[in-house]
Formats: structure tokens, C-alpha cells, sequence
């Protein structure tokens, strides 16, 4: 099945970074009703097709709005790994609102879980967040693919490697201050409603993250733990993301 059509969008952050983004018209009974905007993971791009798979899918429960971090991509400026992209958030999701989406959800993926929740805590603007296969706290190195991860953010090595493998630019200079971490402004996102989703097969982040996020988290919220889930946008099948757009339809209804 072709993937909906898609039409490119420049949009542009509090802080002057250019945003490569794209919209998909929504292809179910919502209309201009619901706007859904989706926050992909380290490294990753709305371009690559895993994003665009999720994107078709969602866009039967509402229009969407994908878009590349700052330092990804085709995007702007440098990646901060999860603090200053909670503006990058925000500009798709004014953006979902000038065009005329009267609700808005935002789904994140790994980083892009951690940002949608702090902007769903920090910011006005949402009023949902999924937050899909995403840390609850900063600096862990508990598995290996998070090792390798700091790696890459840490050393000027990794950082070249990064950028050369994935188009990935990362800022060099560190945190300062630390951000709100994710298990602490998930608190702040009610009244509106959370979802967390998280895989029992998870290879970056084990189950004590999900818990730590719902056990921050006000009502209304839900946890669900997926058995046999992977990580993030790659492991994600489209039932559920389908589910996912569903948990948002009845949020809205």
C-alpha cells in the first residue's frame, strides 16, 4: 500500500533554527478536527521509512505533522539531545495549530519521547503525549547500545562518526544548566492525558524506565507494556501504532 502523500513544511524555532518538516493530510473520518505531531528518535529523520510508514498509519486518525530535529537531517543548527529540542517540538505543534488542527497529540520515540514529555511539562501547546520507548532519566549507561549512544555524544571521534554515518550533528558543549529530567515533567503534563508504551524486548532502556515515568505521571495516564517490543520507530508494527492512533482518537472524542 502507497504511503499519503506528504507535503514539505520549513518551519522555524524560538531560537531561529530551521525546522525540515512535512505534513500529512489526514485520510479518516477526523478531519482538521485532530492534528498528531510525531518527534522521531536519535539519529533518526521523519525521511526515513519507518517514520513514513508510522505517519501513514496515524494519518487515519488524524493529520500529521513529522519533522527533523535541529542537527538532523536536512533541519538546522545542532542536536542538544533532548533540551533545546522541546523548541523544535513546539514549532511543529504552533505549526499544527495555524493550519487549523483544534487538537493536538504529540508521539515520541525514544529522545523524541523524552521531549514530548518535558514539552507536554514545559510548554502549552499539547494536549495528549505518547511517549514511545523513552528514557525517564539522563546519563544512563546500564546496556549497550547506550553506551554507545554517550559515545557518540561524548567524544569528538563519536561525534565525527556520527555525523559522517547518520547526519547527525551533535553541539559539543555539555548540558549547562541540566535539564528538567523526564521522570520529573511528566508530572506537570496533566490534566492532559499520557501514554506510555514500552517494550519488554527494549535493548536500550529495561522496564524500570517506563515504570519511573508512569509512577510520575498524574491522571490520567496509562502504561502499556508491549511483550516482544523492541525499540522505538523500527520495532514499532503497524497494529501498534494503530493502537496508539486509537488511545488518541478516544482522548479527543
Amino acid at each position: 500500500m502507497p504511503f499519503a502523500p506528504h507535503f514539505p513544511v520549513l518551519l522555524r524555532t524560538e531560537d531561529g533554527v530551521r525546522i525540515d518538516a512535512a505534513h500529512t493530510d489526514p485520510t479518516g473520518p477526523s478531519g482538521r478536527d485532530v492534528g498528531i505531531v510525531v518527534a522521531h528518535g536519535f539519529t533518526g529523520s521523519w525521511r526515513e521509512r519507518t517514520a513514513r510508514r508510522i505517519a501513514h498509519v496515524l494519518s487515519r486518525y488524524g493529520g500529521v505533522v513529522a519533522f527533523d530535529f535541529r542537527g538532523h537531517g536536512r533541519s538546522g543548527g545542532e542536536s542538544t539531545v533532548g533540551d533545546r529540542e522541546i523548541l523544535d517540538v513546539d514549532a511543529a505543534v504552533r505549526h499544527a495549530r495555524v493550519i487549523g488542527y483544534r487538537k493536538i497529540a504529540v508521539v515520541g520515540f525514544s529522545m523524541g519521547a523524552s521531549v514530548a514529555v518535558r514539552h507536554g511539562g514545559l510548554c502549552e501547546g499539547a494536549d495528549a503525549v505518547v511517549a514511545v520507548s523513552g528514557p525517564a532519566r539522563w546519563y544512563y549507561r546500564g546496556t549497550k547500545p547506550m553506551r554507545q549512544v554517550h559515545w557518540a555524544i561524548e567524544r569528538p571521534v563519536g561525534r565525527w562518526a556520527a555525523r559522517v554515518a547518520k547526519r547527525t550533528r551533535i553541539a559539543a558543549r555539555a548540558w549547562e544548566p541540566i535539564p528538567m529530567p523526564p521522570h520529573e515533567a511528566v508530572a506537570l503534563i496533566s490534566p492532559a492525558p499520557v501514554l506510555i508504551v514500552h517494550g519488554d524486548a527494549d535493548a536500550f532502556f529495561p522496564l524500570d524506565h517506563p515504570h519511573q515515568l508512569y509512577d510520575g505521571a498524574r491522571e490520567p495516564k496509562e502504561l502499556w507494556i508491549e511483550p516482544g517490543y523492541g525499540h522505538a520507530e523500527a520495532a514499532a508494527t503497524p497494529e501498534l501504532i494503530h493502537r496508539i492512533g486509537k488511545w488518541i482518537s478516544s482522548n479527543f472524542s
